[in-house]
């Protein structure tokens, strides 16, 4: 586990940790095109729909769950995305169980030709950084084992941001 620093980033005294069991559980995303996000998601992610609430909302997962996106146009049908500048989701973080399965999300990406953001190796993880159609942040990441992450000296996390060599991660789909 990692240990938490005893003090938050103002220098107070943290508060009672949260059970260490909580998860995020799902996001719900408001979106200008149902179908266009559903393209996206279900058709180059390929998380699988679960249910649908006519042509405004969708709920798509990844192994059967009940869902772990939702996606929705009742209050954004045919929006734009939020200017820069103001607030919001700054990006949705998908996990991938391995780092096989980022790779498999990198040459998913290539083949519909959507172009990524950014690659960073963070020393705990790896992670691809695109936006959905809507201008929705998305990370699609792959976490190393506890045990490899970077620490100091005395044991702190000290996480990084390096480029991540995408000709690597692609050689682990093979491994």
């Amino acid at each position: 586990m990692m240990k938490p620093l005893s003090q938050d980033a103002a220098g107070h005294p943290a508060a009672r940790p949260i059970h260490p069991g909580v998860r995020i559980g799902h996001v719900h995303l408001k979106v200008a095109d149902l179908e266009r996000a559903l393209a996206f998601y279900c058709g180059v992610l390929g998380f699988e729909l679960m249910q649908r609430y006519g042509t405004q909302a969708a709920f798509v997962s990844a192994g059967g769950y009940h869902h772990h996106i939702g996606l929705n146009t009742w209050e954004s049908q045919g929006g734009s995305p939020p200017p820069p500048g103001t607030t919001g989701l700054y990006h949705v973080a998908i996990l991938y169980p391995t780092r096989a399965a980022l790779a498999d999300a990198l040459v998913r990406l290539s083949e519909a030709d959507i172009q990524l953001e950014g690659a960073s190796d963070h020393g705990v993880s790896e992670a691809l950084y695109l936006s959905d159609p809507d201008g929705n942040g998305i990370e699609l990441y792959f976490d190393r084992p506890e045990d490899q992450w970077p620490r100091t000296a005395d044991g702190e996390l000290q996480m990084v941001t390096r480029r991540l060599d995408l000709q690597d991660l692609l050689a682990s789909r093979d491994a």
